[in-house]
């Protein structure tokens, strides 16, 4: 009796679903697609026109992406970035938006933005500074995530997923940058130059070719980071130009703590108290930040001032550490001046912030 109550109450709720189902309509979501930015379609004419079949051409579309440096991908690996694309409108979307550009339907409600990729910069790289990532650095942001802010670690996704949105979050960058340049040349020169077309196109391609060969290593080897080192970090911390965002005690309340990342968001140098560093807590990554600088950000790359003092550069990272461990090793720090952002506009918006509800002393 109790078997034949549970088949038919299934039989009530499949009925009800396939009721509900035609009452709705029934109707398919709307297939993926992408769409030309802002800037390409501000454009006069049939420019827009005319760069989105170049676009589409080299990184294909929602329903075939390919890479840029790729070109026409197989079988097998377009299936790969099919794969990407289902875990990155699963995982992604809602923050980094359907074209990469950071406009998720989140994205308003978070500080610090999300990153835009398409204009093909990313922060945290084991590159020299202004080269693109390696995907092994890709990789590392999405197992580790980025401390301080809404970007979760993935550690404990397939490999499978992780490797293939990955070749995906490069589509869109390659796609997005590809677009980019072509829109400032024909905005630069009004007009669109069919003949600029492979160079844009080899240069996104050769520059995300090239950056798999071009890990920095470091200048000498790691030492062992002792308080000697410390005391001699700290020194150079405050001698060698760190002090000036970050302060001297490292907490950045400093007047000339403010400025523009690359995506005209303001944005200042991190309170290395805080021990949220976000590119990673390991030596070497802090060492990587030091020596290359932080793509898209204020932050300089110290690799020709202290190219003839690598020790140096060593004793900064044990300084780093000593101080984003304060807080840990149970250190009262002082609370000192905080100086809140004015606003969380783009540098250049000229909305009312008054007025602007995303407007937050951030």
């Amino acid at each position: 009796m109790f078997h034949m109550q549970l088949v038919s109450g299934g039989l009530r709720s499949v009925l009800l679903v396939a009721i509900l189902g035609i009452a709705g309509g029934c109707e398919r979501a709307e297939p993926l697609q992408w769409e030309s930015a802002a800037l390409i379609k501000g454009l006069p004419g049939e420019i827009p026109k005319q760069i989105q079949e170049v676009v589409v051409e080299h990184s294909g579309t929602a329903a075939r992406p390919q890479l840029v440096s790729q070109g026409p991908p197989t079988f097998d690996f377009s299936l790969h970035l099919k794969h990407g694309q289902e875990v990155y409108m699963r995982r992604c979307v809602q923050c980094h938006g359907v074209m990469g550009d950071g406009n998720g339907p989140s994205a308003a409600f978070l500080y610090p933005r999300p990153r835009d990729y398409t204009r093909g910069i990313f922060k945290f790289t084991s590159t020299p500074y202004g080269g693109k990532p390696r995907r092994a650095d890709l990789l590392d942001t999405l197992r580790r995530g980025v401390t301080g802010t809404s970007m979760p670690e993935f550690r404990l996704l397939p490999k499978k997923d992780l490797e293939a949105v990955v070749d995906y979050v490069i589509v869109l960058s390659q796609r997005g940058e590809l677009e980019y340049q072509l829109g400032m040349e024909a905005q630069a020169i009004e007009e669109f130059d069919p003949e600029s077309v492979p160079d844009f196109v080899s240069d996104v391609g050769r520059r995300w070719d090239e950056a798999e060969s071009t890990l920095t290593q470091p200048l000498s080897p790691q030492p062992e980071l002792t308080p000697e080192r410390v005391a001699l970090g700290r020194e150079a911390f405050l001698t060698k130009g760190c002090s000036k965002c970050h302060g001297e005690d490292g907490r950045g309340q400093t007047k000339d703590n403010i400025g523009a990342d690359s995506w005209g968001h303001p944005t200042r140098a991190a309170d290395l108290t805080s021990g949220m560093l976000r590119g990673g807590q390991q030596p070497i990554d802090i060492y990587r930040r030091i020596l290359n600088g932080i793509n898209g950000s204020p932050m300089p790359g110290f690799s020709s001032a202290l190219q003839s003092e690598p020790e140096t550069i060593w004793n900064l990272v044990s300084y780093v550490l000593h101080v984003s461990d304060r807080r840990r090793a149970g250190e009262i720090i002082p609370a000192g001046l905080v100086k809140p952002f004015a606003t969380s506009q783009p540098v250049g918006d000229t909305t009312d912030p008054a007025a602007d509800a995303d407007a937050s002393g951030q």
